[in-house]
């Protein structure tokens, strides 16, 4: 198998090929990504600072910002580098270590937003038992098992594929090391891991998506027995950023996964994986603090505590 693993580096053909494109891609690209970071920091740095925002659901909520942090910066830098340099090879080593983080932290992110749901489940319809279940203990062994099983689910099939041999070719129709295009590459059959990658996505996206249904199924019908129109909105309010994220991203995945194959399926792959990989970790943070109160308020009072030592400094 050494012997035959030639191949030192991949070539990725990235997003166009012309040259006037790409400088507004790459723009495009830096832009969203430095909003990214700042957007979901500042998430994290609001839910470690103020006391209010001291629950399970901002708890995990940070969480998610971390993996959305992560999932894009595995990603957009080294794509941002090729179009700098005009290069498009990445190493063997990095297009593995690229194609694992990504998946990973994708990964993880899908089974934090069904435990958020989980939570959001317990405290609508079972707001008495909510503080004993959803205790600090938990909820840090569900984060754990949450990073865990991201990672355990991604490497299984992960280190087959990093031991098959490639001996050529090395171009890559993608802007990243995607699994899909880089099992074509493999001088042996990689039918058998086709379907372990399969079986992983099935499991990690449609059975967390199971779990969020549910959830929010029972959310609704229990929402919709309260008498009061303005307790039933400020109910909803509670978990409508929730339920936004899980629809765009289900349905990205959903679309990238389930679309029927054809002659434009590389193109298409393309820009529904540049949505899911860099647009909605984009879209996470800007959903929560324009959707949410709780976070506004935090931002704002935040906010005034900065100004407010900024003045005494001068």
């Amino acid at each position: 198998m050494a012997n035959r693993t030639t191949i030192k580096e991949f070539i990725l053909l990235g997003l166009t090929d012309d040259p006037r494109i790409e400088v507004g891609l790459f723009l495009l690209l830096l832009g969203i990504y430095l909003l990214t970071l700042i957007g979901n920091m500042l998430i994290i740095i609001i839910t470690l600072l103020n006391a209010q925002l001291y629950t399970p659901m901002y708890f995990f909520l940070r969480h998610v910002a971390w993996a959305d942090i992560g999932s894009p910066t595995s990603v957009i830098p080294k794509a941002l580098v090729n179009i700098a340099t005009g290069s498009k090879s990445i190493s063997l080593a990095g297009c593995f270590i690229q194609l694992f983080l990504n998946f990973a932290f994708g990964t993880t992110e899908f089974l934090l937003v069904a435990i958020m749901s989980v939570d959001r489940y317990i405290a609508i319809c079972n707001p008495l038992h909510y503080p004993t279940i959803m205790n600090t203990r938990i909820c840090s062994l569900l984060v754990i098992c949450c990073w865990a099983g991201g990672i355990s689910l991604i490497l299984l099939p992960s280190i087959p594929l990093f031991l098959m041999p490639f001996c050529g070719p090395n171009v890559m129709n993608h802007f990243f090391c995607d699994n899909g295009p880089l099992m074509k590459l493999a001088c042996v059959d990689s039918s058998f891991l086709e379907m372990t990658y399969f079986v992983v996505a099935i499991f990690s996206l449609l059975g967390t998506l199971s779990v969020n249904l549910v959830s929010y199924v029972k959310i609704i019908s229990t929402i919709l027995r309260i008498p009061s129109a303005t307790g039933r909105k400020k109910t909803f309010s509670t978990c409508a950023s929730h339920m936004t994220v899980v629809t765009i991203a289900y349905s990205t995945c959903i679309f990238l996964y389930m679309t029927p194959k054809d002659t434009n399926e590389f193109v298409f792959n393309k820009m529904m994986t540049l949505l899911s990989t860099v647009v909605i970790p984009f879209l996470v943070p800007i959903i929560y603090c324009l959707r949410n109160k709780q976070v506004q308020d935090a931002l704002t009072a935040e906010l005034r505590q900065w100004i407010g030592f900024c003045k005494r400094l001068r």
